[in-house]
């Protein structure tokens, strides 16, 4: 790349990571059940990837899928819907700040399933990344505790957000080295949308009757931090490495805090604030360490 367009990946990089950070803030704002949010914004980006998808490569590349790959693909589209469940109902009790923090711990969950489940090996600087992310959990948990138990209650949403969302990250990255990137999303967000529109007849919550600022924000979570910002962080690894990509999770709930902020009005407590920096700090490490060994997978974010 030459060096005038040397700072487009970044600057894509940065918007993109923008862009997921509004997801929190947009929840925040809609007034819908959490599920018929999570549903629509598929739902949406899925209609709005439709007309993309529909070319002679990825339908022939969709009639190859082997049975194995699917029931990765149907698994893994579940998981995502649960994740988005639990996640958006978690920002009902809790704050922006504890939510989002919470549910970056991805990529360390994403070590303990790789120990469980494929007995990765475990080093000492994973082990204490691990142990300084926990101490933030407590510490986040035990503020939110004193604040009512309606926080602490979220707070445990959340935890149980980023667990989905790391298995459904676990899956892809086995999917991933044999489907395109396009297909691969496709078929999971579909899945997921059937997931969770039948979660949502189960429950029987009405599919029409929201509100104006209900639909703008279902069709901007579906543009803004799904297709924008997952699109420009997934074109930006191209240029720079998976390690950066991956470090700029870190930066989403950054912005979600400084969103939350600015339009929603909320204050970082003390406890979410040092709990925050300890989280930060160690899947910041973890993931440090990861790009020096150089396996160090591109995340997921919100």
């Amino acid at each position: 790349m030459k060096s005038s367009n040397l700072l487009k990946p970044y600057l894509a990089l940065f918007i993109g990571a923008l862009s997921v950070s509004t997801s929190a803030i947009l929840v925040k704002a809609a007034h819908a059940p959490a599920s018929i949010i999570a549903f629509y914004r598929l739902f949406f980006t899925v209609l709005f990837m439709t007309p993309f998808f529909v070319k002679v490569k990825y339908i022939q590349e969709l009639q190859m899928i082997s049975k194995r790959d699917w029931v990765f693909s149907i698994l893994s589209g579940a998981l995502l819907a649960f994740h988005f469940i639990f996640w958006f109902e978690s920002l009902n009790f809790t704050s922006v700040a504890s939510s989002v923090v919470l549910v970056t711990l991805q990529p360390l969950f994403a070590f303990i399933g790789g120990y469980v489940f494929f007995k990765e090996k475990l080093t000492v600087g994973a082990v204490l990344s691990a142990l300084l992310a926990i101490v933030g959990c407590v510490i986040i948990s035990w503020g939110d505790f004193q604040v009512s138990g309606k926080a602490l209650f979220g707070d445990a949403l959340a935890l149980f957000a980023c667990v989905m969302v790391t298995g459904y990250w676990l899956l892809g990255q086995a999917l991933r080295k044999r489907l395109s990137l396009m297909t691969y999303t496709y078929i999971v967000y579909g899945i997921s949308t059937l997931t969770l529109l039948l979660y949502v007849l189960v429950l029987r919550f009405p599919l029409f009757s929201y509100r104006k600022i209900d639909w703008i924000c279902f069709l901007l979570l579906a543009i803004v931090p799904t297709l924008l910002g997952h699109s420009l962080m997934n074109w930006s690894v191209k240029w720079v490495s998976a390690a950066t990509v991956s470090m700029s999770i870190l930066f989403e709930p950054v912005g979600a805090v400084i969103l939350a902020y600015l339009l929603l009005g909320e204050v970082v407590q003390p406890s979410q604030l040092i709990g925050g920096i300890f989280i930060l700090t160690g899947i910041g490490t973890y993931l440090w360490g990861e790009n020096r060994k150089g396996t160090l997978p591109v995340q997921e974010s919100s």
